[in-house]
């Protein structure tokens, strides 16, 4: 099931993140596997704004999360993990289409993500999940930045991607971007 994160789902989205992260290392990755996760202070502002998910196994425990940013009008994945015991199950499948209902009610128009182009459970997992290239020229400020900030952080060490598909609704249709008005 997935359901929206609360307060105490906290500290278990930390271990889902260094679980997950952990498998970067049997790829060379060892820097990505070493990266702390997100601090609690961060993890309680995406609360805040209600922008993380949970799916969570049969005692409500999660067991894979995502959180989210509103980057210049679409709804930019910030992260999607799920602990390795819980993997090739869909729930990062799962996750993302809860997203992309939550953006479609609110006149949303697309999801974006950045994420490793070389890695198979990244860019070509989300590949399989309808998301297509961005190419660098075509990135919104919103995302360039966003870009800028990974490269600081050392992750442009391997190739990375920018990566978008449309919202779609909760039956996988897709939804038109709501007009103002």
């Amino acid at each position: 099931m997935i359901r929206s994160a609360v307060s105490t789902d906290l500290t278990t989205i930390q271990d889902i993140e260094i679980a997950a992260g952990a498998v970067f290392r049997d790829i060379g990755m060892d820097a990505v596997a070493d990266d702390p996760p997100f601090t609690l202070e961060e993890l309680t502002e995406y609360l805040r704004t209600e922008c993380v998910w949970v799916a969570v196994d049969a005692h409500d425990t999660p067991v894979a999360y995502a959180l989210v940013a509103l980057v210049d009008g679409a709804a930019h994945i910030e992260q999607v993990s799920v602990h390795p015991g819980h993997a090739r199950r869909r729930l990062g499948a799962l996750l993302l289409d809860e997203i992309s209902a939550w953006a479609a009610e609110r006149g949303l128009s697309a999801l974006t993500l950045t994420t490793f182009a070389d890695v198979p459970w990244n860019a070509p997992y989300y590949e399989r999940l309808g998301f297509r290239p961005i190419q660098e020229r075509d990135l919104t400020p919103g995302l360039f930045r966003i870009r800028e900030a990974e490269a600081r952080h050392g992750l442009t060490a391997w190739p990375r991607v920018t990566m978008t598909r449309p919202v779609t609704g909760p039956l996988g249709a897709v939804e038109p971007a709501r007009q103002p008005g």
